[in-house]
């Protein structure tokens, strides 16, 4: 979802030799999928800068030289596997430093698991390698744990140790658990407020958190952090610009994760992180850019946007990206009660529909050929759901699933960058969840800035119609400031779209449970963003029960 700002002039923004080998590829990236050749090349030069080894490799320094915390952006799990957990932290002594304060070196790291807070019971422990090609990211994926099980976990570099986290492994495959507890959030523009929900969400009793996107924004952030309005410090000058170059993306990141509030979320529990738009630019498609630029160097930009996400995030090795290629859409699993299949419905979307307008649907978005997954990954889906044996299949995903008019005169505008703007794709979605016989689906969608809940129906136009699924929408953070209970088109939406059963315009997340007769899911609701330390409240409640799709208040 757009905010505000303007596209800056490339020649403003360092680039660092990573950007200037892009740039050099650029010519051959937009045609790497029809040229075999120049697609090798273009990929060889999207793919140096990595570690390299032997006598080529960067110089070791040595820890101990370390003559500050290097765990200022904090610690992070994610992606729960039954036997194994991904662990991750970045080395930057001085986060707001191109280079993170450690130069071109690198440090070896050890990291340790143990069963209890105090790591009196070390379950594994190890070293890793913090390389500055990597931007001193350390990504550690510990294996041979048990199944259904909490571990803590802290890295050490020199005489300095982290934070401790905590997280968990998925109960065993197939295995019969009795409830889940999760939390989903997406859109955290850092200008726009304080990540008060995020303080709340470090003390809730949730298994694990889904992130579904906009994590940062590439909008300038002035010296006083914009909404925040800082009076105790002054944000350096390098934030106060788009982030379009691998540098300005890093930082950004330090940015964002020098915040304590997300610190200390990550640190609580294991995130399932997927990206929107703003992690690389506003509504973007594919290789398109919002503003009609060369599709060549948008893919530049993208390279590096991605490449810094991997980096930042609690990824494995499988989600690193190829140039500006990544396979981030993924399937998770909680024993046999819930499937989770995690989209990623920008990098292979067809270009938006009447130039990114609201819009009535039309022969121009309703082009059977139009797609917001591409191919591969929708085949990948349905099959998921034909091959699935769980209660529930959980589609967490960015933008707004079910139709949404607004307006009460026909035919209603809506939007063309959310699924209402791709209607052939969703029907081949709806008719997958049809085929495979799927009772109990929930779409959990982050984007819009404020809380939904949605019954999923097999026909929109006929408010009778069978119920498939519900979708939910987790507001933001802090996108949009503090928002309100009833924004100006409430009564309107509420008219124009009798499946919408709740709609709340404020900041938060979603909390749910799912169970084996019933999922909750409670919208979770924050004071205020622009000023510290609000209070958090459960604004609304709903019950949906296996077997019977729909929403009912809880």
């Amino acid at each position: 979802m757009a905010l505000t700002g303007r596209r800056r002039a490339l020649s403003e923004h360092a680039f660092s030799p990573y950007d200037d080998e892009l740039y050099a590829a650029a010519p051959y990236v937009a045609r790497r999928r029809f040229l075999t050749v120049t697609a090798a090349a273009a990929m060889l030069a999207f793919a140096t800068n990595r570690p390299a080894r032997g006598a080529t490799a960067a110089p070791e320094l040595d820890a101990a030289r370390i003559s500050a915390d290097p765990f200022t952006l904090g610690v992070a799990s994610g992606d729960p596997l039954p036997d194994s957990a991904l662990i991750w932290t970045r080395l930057a002594p001085e986060p707001f430093a191109e280079d993170g304060g450690l130069g071109r070196e690198r440090v070896v790291v050890h990291w340790e698991v143990a069963v209890d807070e105090r790591f009196a019971l070390i379950e594994q422990r190890g070293t890793a390698t913090a390389h500055p090609e990597y931007a001193h990211s350390v990504h550690v994926d510990v294996k041979g744990l048990m199944p259904g099980s909490h571990y803590y976990y802290r890295f050490r570099a020199g005489s300095w140790i982290s934070p401790t986290g905590r997280t968990r492994t998925a109960p065993a495959t197939g295995r019969a658990a009795g409830a889940v507890r999760l939390a989903a959030v997406a859109c955290q523009a850092y200008q726009d407020g304080y990540y008060t929900a995020h303080r709340h969400l470090a003390r809730e009793d949730v298994d694990v958190v889904f992130h579904l996107g906009d994590y940062l924004y590439e909008y300038p952030v002035d010296a006083a952090g914009g909404a925040r309005r800082y009076n105790d410090r002054t944000l350096p000058g390098v934030f106060n610009r788009e982030t379009i170059t691998l540098a300005d993306h890093r930082l950004r990141y330090a940015l964002y994760k020098s915040d304590p509030d997300l610190c200390a979320a990550h640190a609580r529990h294991p995130f399932v992180v997927t990206w929107d738009d703003h992690e690389t630019e506003n509504n973007y498609a594919g290789a398109l850019d919002e503003n009609g630029g060369s599709p060549e160097r948008f893919l530049v930009r993208r390279a590096a946007a991605y490449r810094a996400y991997w980096e930042n995030q609690p990824l494995r090795a499988e989600q690193l990206p190829q140039g500006p290629d990544a396979r981030l859409y993924r399937r998770l699993a909680w024993g046999s009660l819930a499937q989770f299949d995690i989209l990623d419905t920008r990098q292979y979307r067809s270009d938006q529909a009447y130039d990114d307008r609201p819009h009535a649907p039309g022969p121009e978005s309703d082009d059977p050929a139009r797609t917001l997954t591409g191919a591969a990954q929708e085949r990948w889906l349905l099959d998921g759901w034909r091959n699935s044996g769980a209660l529930w299949h959980v589609m967490p995903q960015q933008v707004c699933f079910s139709r949404r008019e607004f307006g009460l005169t026909a035919p209603a505008r809506v939007s063309t960058d959310a699924w209402d703007g791709y209607r052939a794709s969703r029907d081949r979605v709806v008719a997958g969840v049809k085929a495979a016989g799927i009772d109990n689906w929930m779409v959990l969608t982050g984007d819009v800035h404020v809380g939904y809940a949605f019954d999923i129906k097999d026909d929109f136009d006929d408010p009778r119609s069978r119920t498939l699924g519900t979708e939910f929408t987790c507001t933001s953070i802090a996108s949009g400031g503090n928002g309100s209970e009833k924004p100006a088109d409430w009564d309107t939406y509420m008219r124009a779209n009798p499946h919408m059963r709740h709609y709340d315009g404020r900041r938060g997340y979603l909390r749910v449970e799912l169970g084996r007769a019933a999922a909750r899911v409670d919208f979770r609701t924050v004071s205020s963003v622009t000023l510290p330390g609000g209070t958090v409240s459960t604004s609304a409640s709903f019950v949906t029960e296996v077997g019977s799709p729909g929403l009912l208040p809880a």
